[in-house]
């Protein structure tokens, strides 16, 4: 039997509310997240239901708006500091990228590490010291590179890769030797 407390009326059309919370669910959507809007919100909503006889104090809404304050503050000086972070970084490489751009003309040593199979499948490393002259430098996916050009091949050599860096009048190029093999089973 239907009364006034188990139905719902939608549109002027009575239902027997467990069947239309059944038909009809609710999208519960959560927010971990509150922000000052949220904090606001919950400030006007206290301030509206609190007993008009027994007002809460006004030092407490006083420091409710302090720690609010506090809080945004917290957010907006991290929010700088990811952006002064982004700018270090930006200027770090920036610097480095003078640095090396002072190596253009001279002559480099470098490893250059490559991975192949034997006969039998099984992975081979070897490592080579090759030498060449600086080109150029340029950045590829936010790393610093140099551009080194080696008996007419150009590379892209990885400043950790870097063993020995010289100015070609006071020394002689070294040619590629194969350093180290290594089989890994």
């Amino acid at each position: 039997m239907a009364n006034a407390l188990n139905t719902i009326t939608v549109d002027g059309v009575t239902y027997n509310s467990a069947a239309y919370a059944a038909a009809n669910p609710k999208e519960v959507k959560l927010n971990d997240n509150l922000d000052k809007d949220a904090f606001l919100q919950l400030l006007v909503a206290q301030l509206q239901n609190q007993d008009p006889l027994e007002p809460q104090d006004n030092s407490s809404y006083i420091a409710e708006l302090a720690q609010f304050s506090s809080l945004e503050q917290m957010t907006n000086v991290a929010d700088n500091l990811k952006d002064l972070g982004t700018v270090v970084d930006n200027i770090d490489t920036s610097v480095l990228v003078g640095q090396l751009s002072g190596m253009i003309g001279k002559g480099i040593d470098w490893v250059e590490t490559v991975e192949t199979a034997d006969t039998a499948g099984n992975p081979v490393t070897s490592s080579q010291t090759l030498s060449g002259v600086v080109s150029g430098v340029t950045i590829i996916e936010g790393t610093p590179r140099i551009l080194v050009e080696s008996e007419g091949e150009k590379y892209h050599v990885d400043i950790a890769n870097i063993g020995h860096v010289y100015d070609l009048d006071s020394s002689e190029e070294t040619t590629t030797e194969t350093e180290t093999t290594t089989t890994t089973e």
